[in-house]
C-alpha cells in the first residue's frame, strides 16, 4: 500500500511540476500587462520609469499624424498606426515586413492569427477607443473562431467581446469540435469546460486534451476514483468515451487511476460489451488486456462478450470484421472466457455462432478444451442439431440437393461443414431428448428436413433408436413421408419390424398427432399406411424384394402379418385408409388375406362390419375365403345381408357361397333378406332359385300371376325373373298367358313393361289376345292392341280373336276388336266359317247385339255370304233356333230362302213347328231381294224352257210356276194388286203369323 502510495504521489508531483513551469511564464506576461495597464490608467502608484514614460508617450500618439507611417482599416474606420509599435510587439509585423505597407485592412483577414496580434496592438496603444475596438471585431466571430476569440478576449480583458464570445460557444456547444480547442490553454480550456458542462472530464476526452484530463485529475484527486466513473448526460464512461476514440494513453491515465473497466450500464451491459458490439477491436482487446470480467453477462439476454463476438453474421459485415471478432474471441479465450456459459435461451457462444453462420468464431470455440457440444437450449437443440438445420434439400434434382455440398445418391455431404465439423470434434448424433426420448434423427425427420436427417443417417446415428413411444427413425421417416429416408435407414440396417409402445400417461410425444396417441403397436409400415404416403410404402416393399436377394446382411425383410394394437394387419390398415392400389402391392408382395383377428374375423368380415362396399369387393376380387365363419358362426353372406350391401351379397353369391346356410336361428340368407324389406338383396339370392318349379312345372312367377299377387309379381320381375318363360307342362303357357286368364290387366302391363313377348303362342296357336277375347276382358284386349299384339293371328283353328270372341258371346271384347283394330271381320276359320257364322251357329242370348254390333261396325256387312256348307247366318241360326238373331238378321235385310249345300234352307229344315218361319215372314216390311238358282227353291225343279223362273214376291225364294200358282196383294210392301206368292206366304199373308 506503501509502495502504491508513494507511486501516486510521484505522479501528481510530475504534474505539479509541469503546471508550475506554465504558470511562471504565465506570471512574466501578467506582470509585462500589468504595467501597461498601469499606465493606460495613469494611476498615481504608477511607476516613474522609462518604461513608463515610453508607454505614456506612445499612448498620447493615438489618432496622431505626428510619427504615423501607416493606416489601419477596421470596417470603415481608418485609424492612424505606427509601425515601430507593432514592430515592438510581435515578429510578425517587423520594421522588415511593413518596409512598403501603407495601409493594412483588417476588415476582412482570415488569418486568425494576423487579426489576434493586430487586436493585441490596438489594444495596446488604442485603449481610449477600447469599446469601439472591441464592437467592431464582434462583427467577426462565428462558430469556427468565436474559442480564439474568446481565449484573446480573455487575456486582453475584453470584457465585451468576452462575453459575446461566451454566448456563442454556449448556443453552440455541441457543435465544436477538437480543433476548435487546439490552441486555447489546458487552464483556460479546463475553466471553460467547468462553466459550461457538469462533466468537464467527458469533454476534455471528447477534444482528446489530455493536459486538460491531467488537471481534472489533480483537483478532483480526493473524489478518485468515484469520479471516473460517473456517466455523462448521454450515458456515457469517461473510459468507454477515451476507448471508442483510440486514446490510449487517457485510457491508461484513467485506469492506472482507478476506472472501472467493467462498469456496467443499467441493462448490464459492460465497457467491454459495448466495445464488442460496436466492433472495436482495438478497445475489446485494451479492455481484457486490463483485466476486464470476461465472462459478464448482461441483465436482460444473459449474454456474455463471447456471445456477442459469436453473433456477428458474414450476411451483415465484411470479412475483415469477421476476421477481428475471430481474433477478440481468442483473446477472451486467452482470457478465460467460458464457452459453455449459457444466455437466457439456454444457447451457448457456439450455438449463437452456428445460428448465424459466424464460421471464424466457431473454428476459436472448436479449438477451445473446455467447450461442452452437448449443451443444450431452452429448446432442447444441442449445437449439431442446429447446424443440421443448414443442410437442406432442393426441390429441382438437377441441381445441388444440399446447402453444404455436392451429393452423390444424396449420402454425401461436404466434411467442412458446420455439423460435419462437430461431428469430427465428437458431438453426439443421437442427443436424445429428456422428456420424448427422441434422438436428432428423428427431430430432424419430424421437422420434414429429410436433408438433415439423411446427413445423420450417415454419420453415425442409431437407426434403431427408440423413443419413450416405442419410435425408431424408421417410424418417424414413415410417418412423415420421408421416402428417400427410409430408404436410406433401411439401407444402414434400420429394423422394420420394431413395434411402437404404449404411450406412458405424461409421456406423450407433442409432436404425435392426437389421433396416433391411443394406437400402439405400429411398424413403420403401418405408420406409413395410416399416414397416407404410398410413395414410402412402395420403398418399403421394394426393399422386401431387395432384402430377399441381398448380400448386405442388415436388411431386415418386413414382417406384414405384425398386428397394431387394434389387431389390424398393414393389409388392413391399407383397406381402411382407402389405400387399395398399396393393398394391391401388399398382397403382391405376400401379405395374407385370409388372416383372423383375436376375434376370428377376416378382413372381408371387418370390411362388411365396416359396410365398407368397397374394400369388401377389393378382397372378394382378390380371391378372399367367402366360407371362413366368425366365432359366432356366421358367414360373409350373412353378415353382408345384415349389414345392407348388396353390391357385396352379389359378388359373393357370383362366387358360389352356399345359400342355405341357416342363421342361428335357423333362416336361410333368402329369408333374413325378405324379413327385413331388403329386395335388392332379396333378388341377388332369389336368382338362383327362379328357374326352379313346382310339381306343376310352375316357377315363381307362374304362381304369383295365377294368385294375381302382384306384389311377386313386381319383385320377381324387380329380380329379373324371366317374364317370358312356360310352364313345364302340357300347356306351355307364358307367364302372360297365366296373367291374362287370371284377368289382371295391372300384371298384364307390368309383364309388357318388364319385356313379355305379346305374341308368345300356346300350344293351340293362340296369343295372349286370342285367351282374353274368350273371357270378358276388354281393357286387357285394349292394353294388348296398345302394345301391339298380332289382332289378325289365327289359332289351329284359323280362329282370330273375333272368331273366339264371337263364340263365347263377349260383346265388349267384340266392341274393343272392331273399334280398335282393323281385325277382318270376314275372315274364314278351317271350316270356312266367319265370325258371323260363327254367331249363327254359338250365338248366346246377346246373340242379336252382336249382329246388331257388327252391322253397326260394318253396315255392309255380307249376311248372306254362305260358309263352307252353303249355310247363310240366318240358316245357322234358324236351325238353332236362336229367334232373336233371326229376327236381327231378317230386318238386316237378310235373303230368307238360300239354300246350303244339301239343299237346306228355312222353309223345309225340319222343326217341331212353323212358328219361328211365320214369325220371321210376317215381320217382313219391305220385299226381300230375290233368290237366284237353277232350281226350285220348293220342289227342286230344274228350270229350263218349259219350266220357267218365277219368284214370290213376299220371301223372294226362287219358284216354279207349281209352287207359286197363289196371287194376293201386299199391303205392306205397297203392292196393292195380286202378285205371285209361295204357299207358305200366302197363308202367313191371309191367316197371320200363326201356323
Amino acid at each position: 500500500m506503501a509502495e502504491e502510495e508513494v507511486a501516486k504521489l510521484e505522479k501528481h508531483l510530475m504534474l505539479l511540476r509541469q503546471e508550475y513551469v506554465k504558470l511562471q511564464k504565465k506570471l512574466v506576461d501578467t506582470e509585462r500587462r500589468c504595467s501597461l495597464l498601469a499606465v493606460e490608467a495613469n494611476q498615481d502608484n504608477a511607476s516613474d520609469t522609462f518604461i513608463s514614460r515610453l508607454l505614456t508617450i506612445v499612448a498620447e500618439l493615438y489618432q496622431q499624424e505626428q510619427y504615423s507611417d501607416l493606416k489601419i482599416k477596421v470596417g470603415d474606420k481608418h485609424i492612424r498606426a505606427h509601425k515601430f509599435v507593432l514592430a515592438a510587439r510581435s515578429d510578425t509585423w517587423s520594421l522588415a515586413n511593413l518596409a512598403s505597407t501603407e495601409e493594412l485592412d483588417l476588415s476582412e483577414s482570415t488569418k486568425h492569427n494576423e487579426k489576434q496580434i493586430c487586436l493585441e496592438e490596438l489594444d495596446f496603444f488604442l485603449s481610449k477607443d477600447r469599446a469601439l475596438c472591441e464592437k467592431g471585431v464582434m462583427s467577426l466571430v462565428n462558430v469556427r473562431n468565436c474559442i480564439r476569440f474568446y481565449q484573446t478576449a480573455e487575456e486582453l480583458s475584453a470584457s465585451t467581446l468576452l462575453n459575446y464570445c461566451a454566448e456563442i460557444i454556449a448556443s453552440h456547444w455541441d457543435d465544436l469540435r477538437k480543433e476548435d480547442f487546439s490552441s486555447m490553454s489546458a487552464q483556460l480550456l479546463y475553466k471553460m469546460f467547468k462553466s459550461k458542462t457538469e462533466y468537464p472530464l467527458h469533454k476534455a476526452i471528447k477534444v482528446e486534451r489530455e493536459d486538460v484530463v491531467f488537471l481534472y485529475l489533480i483537483e478532483m484527486d480526493s473524489q478518485l476514483p468515484g469520479k471516473l466513473n460517473e456517466l455523462d448526460h448521454n450515458g456515457d464512461l469517461a473510459l468507454d468515451l477515451a476507448l471508442a476514440q483510440r486514446l490510449e494513453g487517457i485510457a491508461t491515465t484513467l485506469v492506472n487511476h482507478k476506472a472501472d473497466v467493467d462498469r456496467a450500464d443499467t441493462r448490464g451491459w459492460s465497457l467491454l460489451h459495448k466495445a464488442i458490439q460496436r466492433g472495436d477491436k482495438f478497445a475489446a482487446n485494451f479492455l481484457i488486456k486490463n483485466g476486464a470480467r470476461v465472462n459478464a453477462a448482461t441483465l436482460g439476454d444473459q449474454e456474455t462478450p463471447l456471445h456477442l463476438v459469436a453473433s456477428y453474421s458474414p450476411k451483415k459485415h465484411s470479412p475483415d470484421v469477421m476476421a477481428e471478432m475471430a481474433q477478440i474471441a481468442e483473446s477472451l479465450l486467452q482470457a478465460g472466457a467460458n464457452p459453455n456459459m449459457q444466455d437466457n435461451k439456454g444457447r451457448t457462444p457456439l450455438h449463437v455462432s452456428i445460428v448465424v453462420r459466424n464460421e471464424p468464431v466457431f473454428s476459436q470455440l472448436l479449438q477451445c478444451k473446455q467447450l461442452d457440444l452437448e449443451l443444450k437450449d431452452h429448446e432442447g437443440s444441442t449445437a449439431l442439431w442446429l447446424a443440421v438445420q443448414y443442410i437442406t434439400v432442393s426441390s429441382d434434382q438437377s441441381v445441388n440437393p444440399f446447402e453444404d455440398a455436392p451429393v452423390v445418391n444424396g449420402t454425401s455431404f461436404d466434411e467442412n461443414s458446420f455439423a460435419a465439423r462437430l461431428i469430427q470434434r465428437g458431438s453426439n448424433t443421437d442427443a436424445p431428448d429428456t422428456v420424448t426420448g427422441n434422438c436428432l434423427l428423428q427431430r430432424a425427420a419430424g421437422a420434414g428436413n429429410e436433408a438433415a436427417s439423411l446427413f445423420l443417417a450417415t454419420h453415425g446415428a442409431k437407426v434403431n433408436h427408440q423413443n419413450k413411444r416405442g419410435e425408431t427413425p424408421l417410424h418417424t421417416a414413415c410417418r412423415h413421408g420421408l421416402a428417400n429416408l427410409t430408404a436410406e435407414l433401411l439401407q444402414q440396417g434400420a429394423n422394420p419390424n420394431i413395434q411402437t409402445a404404449e404411450a406412458v400417461l405424461g409421456q406423450k410425444d407433442a409432436s404425435a398427432p392426437p389421433t396416433a396417441e391411443n394406437v400402439y403397436l405400429q411398424t413403420p409400415l403401418h405408420m406409413a399406411i395410416a399416414y397416407n404416403h404410398p410413395d414410402v410404402v412402395s420403398v418399403i416393399l421394394e426393399q422386401k424384394a431387395n432384402a430377399l436377394h441381398a448380400t448386405n446382411n442388415l436388411q431386415i425383410i418386413p414382417d406384414f402379418s405384425l398386428k397394431d394394437s387394434r389387431d389390424q394387419t398393414v393389409l388392413g390398415l391399407a383397406l381402411w385408409t382407402g389405400m387399395h392400389t398399396i393393398a394391391a402391392q401388399l398382397l403382391g408382395s405376400g401379405a395374407s388375406i385370409n388372416d383372423t383377428m383375436s376375434d376370428g374375423q377376416t378382413l372381408l368380415h371387418m370390411a362388411i362390419q365396416r359396410q365398407d362396399s368397397k374394400s369388401a369387393l377389393f378382397l372378394l376380387e382378390h380371391q378372399a375365403d367367402i366360407n371362413v365363419r366368425t366365432q359366432d358362426g356366421e358367414t360373409a353372406l350373412q353378415l353382408a345381408i345384415k349389414n345392407q350391401l348388396p353390391l357385396v351379397v352379389d359378388a359373393i353369391c357370383t362366387r358360389g357361397a352356399d345359400m342355405s346356410v341357416p342363421d342361428e336361428k335357423g333362416n336361410p340368407p333368402l329369408w333374413l333378406a325378405l324379413e327385413n324389406n331388403l329386395e335388392d338383396i332379396a333378388s341377388t339370392l332369389l336368382v338362383p332359385f327362379l328357374p326352379q318349379v313346382d310339381n306343376k312345372g310352375r316357377n315363381f312367377l307362374h304362381v304369383a300371376v295365377q294368385n294375381s299377387d302382384i306384389e311377386s309379381v313386381l319383385f320377381l320381375i324387380s329380380v329379373q325373373a324371366n317374364v317370358n318363360s312356360r310352364v313345364q307342362d302340357a300347356s306351355k303357357l307364358t307367364p302372360l298367358h297365366l296373367a291374362v286368364q287370371a284377368g289382371s290387366e295391372i300384371i298384364v302391363r307390368n309383364l309388357l313393361l318388364a319385356g313379355a313377348q305379346v305374341n308368345e303362342l300356346t300350344k293351340h296357336r293362340q296369343t295372349a289376345l286370342h285367351l282374353a277375347a274368350q273371357q270378358d276382358l276388354p281393357t286387357i284386349c285394349s292394353v294388348l292392341l296398345e302394345n301391339g299384339v298380332d289382332f289378325a293371328a289365327v289359332d289351329e283353328n284359323g280362329n282370330n280373336a273375333l272368331h273366339l270372341a264371337v263364340m263365347h258371346g263377349r260383346l265388349n271384347n267384340i266392341r274393343v276388336l272392331l273399334t280398335e283394330c282393323n281385325v277382318d271381320a270376314e275372315a274364314f276359320n278351317i271350316r270356312g266359317q266367319s265370325p258371323m257364322h260363327i254367331l249363327g251357329q254359338y250365338g248366346k242370348d246377346n246373340a242379336a247385339a252382336i249382329c246388331d254390333l257388327f252391322l253397326e261396325c260394318m253396315p255392309e256387312y255380307p249376311l248372306d255370304k254362305p260358309d263352307a256348307e252353303g249355310n247363310t247366318v240366318l240358316l245357322l241360326a234358324y236351325m238353332k233356333g236362336n229367334a232373336n238373331l233371326c229376327r236381327a238378321i231378317v230386318r238386316a235385310g237378310a235373303r230368307l230362302g238360300v239354300n246350303n249345300n244339301q239343299g237346306v234352307n228355312i222353309f223345309n229344315y225340319q222343326v217341331a213347328t212353323k212358328q219361328l218361319l211365320f214369325r220371321l215372314l210376317d215381320m217382313l216390311t219391305k220385299e226381300p231381294p230375290w233368290c237366284d238358282g237353277s232350281n226350285c227353291y220348293e220342289c227342286t225343279a230344274k228350270f229350263g224352257v218349259t219350266t220357267r223362273k218365277h219368284h214370290c214376291r213376299h220371301c223372294g225364294r226362287l219358284l216354279c210356276h207349281k209352287c207359286s200358282t197363289k196371287e194376293i196383294p201386299i199391303i205392306k210392301f205397297d203392292l196393292n194388286k195380286p202378285v205371285r206368292v209361295c204357299n207358305i206366304c200366302f197363308d202367313v199373308l191371309t191367316l197371320g203369323g200363326v201356323s
